[in-house]
């Protein structure tokens, strides 16, 4: 199994930070190590939900979607197996709840739908 459990949402006003992390655990995880690929999705209400970053566990460049693309900021800590998003010049519209996920194969983050394993989520609130 594949656990992913988020922290770090919360009500923020608008150009704030938050950082969000993503403890992973579960004898799957452990298995594959670092054979992941980890990322973050966020759902605001009323939409689909959708890609915002992505990085192998093992390292190398990370991808981001273009509306986030200088703002955010995925990073990991292998030693703690945690992941995390750090989400600087908050807007209004990064509102959402977001997810962690991860997956063995990079290309299911193009499709939410395919991806293996996600935590419960975490909401962010950004106040304008």
């Amino acid at each position: 199994q594949v656990q992913l459990v988020e922290s770090g949402g919360g009500l923020v006003q608008a150009g704030g930070s938050l950082r969000l992390s993503c403890a992973a655990s579960g004898r799957t995880f452990s298995i594959y190590n670092m054979g992941w690929n980890m990322g973050w999705f966020r759902q605001a209400p009323g939409k689909e939900r959708e890609f915002v970053a992505t990085t192998p566990w093992s390292g190398g460049s990370a991808t981001y979607a273009d509306s986030v693309k200088g703002r955010f900021t995925i990073s990991r800590d292998n030693a703690k197996n945690t992941l995390y998003l750090q989400i600087d010049n908050l807007k209004p519209e990064d509102t959402a709840v977001y997810y962690c996920a991860a997956d063995l194969n990079y290309r299911n983050y193009r499709d939410y739908r395919r991806v293996a394993y996600w935590g419960q989520g975490t909401q962010v609130t950004v106040s304008s």
